[in-house]
């Protein structure tokens, strides 16, 4: 069973399209409609799969492409010619049900370089993006966006001519400025006067009027009251009593909610007090014993809130939409205007050495700029935000939040579950932990709780930096048939496995035996192939690699040819074998016969 053969299945199973999936008829020649799907999966974060050859109105039906050679080399031509920018697929062939298909692995732009679009129709009609498993056509405003991202932004520090010097808070321009005058660049601004500090941090700019003004970013960072000229620069918190949002079933709507004003260091302030007013402690398992944990941790609050406010979008189209923060029963959720801006994804955030700032001027004001009551400033501006909010999160014993990435908007989710509670620290106990990785069972219990693992949603959540070595632990968890994998490449998705999922208290693991199974086929046939195992017992060719190693491992079986190539080699019970007792750690299984 190859990746091809087990993502049909799953389309044909759910019945669907996944969002980096998308199939398409190509018998005799590509459809038109490749160009758009060309389009939205260059723009969407995470790019895409295109499967040529599969019938999505026929239950993706394989019926192949006729010239799979010629139907290869005119889609790398229209991915090539017919597209701005071009772009250069990831183009092979698999066979399916006795089908050939043609299978392109379409990766996302770099950010610069975005939007894509089809050439023939031009920017403003040609450039789409993934929604669901559709492709929509981007809005103007989106298109605008993205060409706005491709160059430094400067709205941040645009003087604001209705303002003047009196609307910045005199005590903290002061505290701002000697603060500057003392620190790590003393020899720039030990000398210098406040107004001349003020203008080459940017705080302050000329205006058309020929008068000093206070920029955008010196209003947010030090101002007296910013929505006096920005009435929507705000946070609005709203707690709801239901996960959906509506009302309860005695009619209440809302349990709490507030707008906050204020330049950034108060509404942060602000924002972090309401939304703990509205928070409890749970219990987490440490070890053998247990520690009381509030439902977030406050240290991932303030980063979430504090990447919102500083990396909104400022241009004068988005300065109507305010910084909103959701409190549901099941999760908190932190919206911003503005998607991801710079060379930074989704997959990559958090990493280190990734980090790109769509408002400089304002997040370098802030390395400076104290939050009210605290010792620290807003921003270290070191691009370490999203770390200390995982790894705070991970302390927590939680699971990572879900980052979204809109054209024109930023979510952050924080979903309201303790990984390690009681009830999941048994049903790891009772799935096995024997060669488990902690990263691994930190995995199971994620999904466990509904999740959907990719190799970034592991990383974030387990702390590992290498995505290698994150493929490789989560193709062992497959191997072990812990957990099923859907899509192919990047596009690869994690979710438990039946019998792993139907673990219950004081039950046995439902799993297959398969050291007894291969066992007996050994058995029955005297000598087999990987091959030849993974074909008798319906395994992928993970599965059987993983038993039959742990087999010749434990020394219950050897290789017929120890020194031929892994293609070649057959398996063969040792005298350990054949004297060892079937195992009985797992439920019974019927027999496979020859």
């Amino acid at each position: 069973m190859n990746d091809a053969t087990q993502v049909v299945a799953a389309l044909r199973k759910f019945g669907a399209e996944a969002t980096s999936i998308e199939a398409k008829r190509a018998e005799t020649a590509l459809p038109k409609s490749v160009l758009e799907t060309l389009s939205s999966f260059s723009n969407t974060p995470g790019g895409g799969t295109i499967i040529l050859g599969l019938d999505e109105g026929g239950n993706f039906t394989a019926v192949g492409v006729r010239e799979p050679t010629k139907i290869m080399a005119d889609f790398a031509s229209w991915a090539r010619d017919d597209m701005v920018p071009p772009l250069v697929p990831e183009i092979d062939f698999a066979e399916v049900d006795g089908q050939t298909l043609v299978i392109a692995d379409i990766p996302e732009l770099p950010r610069n370089q975005k939007p894509c679009y089809v050439k023939s129709r031009g920017l403003d009609r040609g450039a789409f993006i993934r929604v669901g498993d559709d492709d929509r056509r981007l809005t103007a405003e989106e298109v605008h966006q993205l060409v706005a991202d491709r160059g430094q932004p400067t709205f941040d520090h645009e003087p604001v001519l209705e303002a003047t010097i009196d609307d910045l808070d005199t005590a903290e321009v002061t505290r701002y400025t000697s603060r500057l005058r003392a620190g790590t660049n003393a020899r720039i601004f030990a000398d210098e006067a406040d107004a001349v500090i003020l203008r080459m941090t940017k705080v302050i700019a000329r205006g058309s009027d020929g008068a000093d003004h206070p920029t955008l970013a010196g209003l947010l960072a030090l101002g007296r009251y910013p929505q006096q000229f920005f009435p929507q620069l705000d946070v609005t918190f709203v707690s709801y009593p239901t996960i959906t949002g509506v009302r309860d079933a005695a009619g209440l709507r809302f349990l709490d909610n507030a707008s906050i004003d204020g330049p950034i260091p108060v509404m942060v302030e602000e924002a972090l007090r309401v939304v703990q007013r509205n928070m409890k402690k749970r219990a987490l398992i440490v070890g053998a014993g247990r520690r009381d944990t509030w439902e977030y941790p406050p240290e991932a609050l303030r980063e979430a809130v504090v990447n919102a406010l500083v990396h909104r979008d400022l241009t004068p189209g988005s300065r109507g939409t305010q910084v909103q923060i959701e409190m549901y029963p099941d999760r908190l959720r932190i919206m911003n205007p503005g998607g991801l801006f710079g060379a930074v994804d989704v997959e990559h955030l958090g990493d280190e050495g990734t980090s790109s700032a769509r408002n400089g001027s304002l997040l370098k004001m802030l390395e400076d700029v104290q939050i009210p009551g605290e010792d620290r400033t807003v921003c270290e501006n070191r691009g370490s935000g999203i770390r200390t909010m995982l790894a705070a999160l991970r302390e927590a014993g939680m699971s990572p939040p879900r980052f979204k990435d809109g054209t024109t908007s930023f979510e952050v989710t924080l979903p309201n579950h303790t990984l390690l509670d009681e009830e999941t620290f048994t049903w790891l106990q009772l799935l096995g932990r024997d060669g488990l990785t902690d990263a691994q069972c930190v995995g199971l219990a994620l999904m466990r709780h509904g999740e959907t693992m990719t190799n970034a949603r592991y990383r974030a959540a387990t702390g590992i930096a290498d995505s290698n070595r994150a493929t490789k632990e989560l193709q062992d968890l497959v191997a072990r048939e812990l957990i099923d994998q859907t899509g192919l490449k990047r596009g690869a998705s994690y979710t438990l496995s039946n019998s792993a999922t139907s673990v219950r208290e004081g039950g046995k693991r439902p799993r297959p035996n398969r050291r007894r199974q291969i066992l007996r086929l050994l058995e029955v046939h005297g000598e087999l192939s990987k091959s030849e195992v993974s074909d008798l017992l319906d395994l992928t060719s993970k599965t059987a690699e993983h038993w039959l190693r742990t087999l010749k491992n434990e020394g219950h079986i050897e290789s017929t040819a120890p020194g031929r190539g892994r293609r070649d080699n057959r398996y063969r019970l040792t005298p350990l074998g054949l004297q060892t007792p079937l195992f009985e750690d797992d439920e019974p299984t019927s027999s496979p016969t020859s």
